[in-house]
């Protein structure tokens, strides 16, 4: 199946595919190759997800920025606000603005990424929804995504996409 043309590609098919007027040197690790018609990928400035502390030896307050492992992106994200504590397992809400949370944990935080990185809402697409927050080389917490807050800005649009965008 390699350098073979498909019409489709299924579930647990590996497809590579060219993208015209883009160098491989502008390709890293985190980026999100989407349709530029029907809801293009964007950045996130921040977004808020639900976060299950699994462990962490201290206790996490607002401020905390460790990294985040979403998708193939790798990148630190600051913990701006802890909104809620919530009950792991019926997710009713237990404590407003708590100051901290620790291992055995569940809330709802805001999350500011520390640099570019695209993510969407578990409920819309699950593979960028879904992510692993390390600390001190291990897997301190998982999460999903709730919402996104999007930054407007595009980025980098070949010149087929933007003749197909005019059309």
């Amino acid at each position: 199946m390699h350098h073979e043309t498909l019409a489709e590609g299924l579930p647990g098919d590996n497809v590579g595919f060219n993208v015209k007027n883009v160098s491989v040197k502008d390709i890293r690790r985190g980026n999100v190759c989407s349709d530029s018609k029907n809801d293009p990928a964007k950045e996130s400035g921040s977004f808020t997800a639900q976060v299950i502390i699994l462990n962490h030896p201290g206790q996490i307050g607002a401020g905390y920025a460790p990294v985040l492992d979403c998708h193939t992106a790798h990148i630190a994200c600051k913990f701006s606000e802890l909104i809620e504590k919530i009950d792991r397992r019926s997710g009713k809400k237990l404590e407003d603005a708590p100051k901290f949370v620790k291992s055995g944990d569940s809330a709802i935080v805001k999350m500011i990424p520390t640099k570019p990185m695209c993510v969407e809402a578990y409920t819309d697409y699950p593979p960028l929804g879904r992510f692993a927050v390390r600390d001190m080389r291990q897997t301190v917490a998982v999460g999903v995504i709730k919402a996104v807050e999007k930054v407007d800005k595009a980025g980098k649009t070949t010149k087929s996409a933007a003749k197909a965008g005019k059309k």
